[in-house]
């Protein structure tokens, strides 16, 4: 019983997870229509998380997803 709860918490999770991958990158893109100034290094950086979040995001590994958004957040100071 407790296996079968267990398996469905994580599963819950990973639902979790992927529902927020859509809100976080548009976040950040809310964000980059803003035109922040930021570094040139920081910006590409920026853009190189987000296109990786959503390429996680797509392939379902949505802790990785996260992470790189989370990334692009702090560098943009969301």
């Amino acid at each position: 019983m407790r296996s079968i709860i267990a398996t469905a918490l994580f599963v819950a999770s990973g639902a979790a997870f992927a529902g927020n991958c859509p809100v976080e990158m548009k976040a950040i893109d809310a964000k980059l229509a803003t035109k922040p100034t930021i570094a040139a290094a920081d910006m590409t950086k920026v853009q190189t998380l987000r296109a990786d979040g959503e390429r996680f995001h797509k392939e379902g590994k949505h802790a990785e997803s996260m992470k790189a958004l989370g990334d692009a957040k702090k560098i943009l100071g969301l």
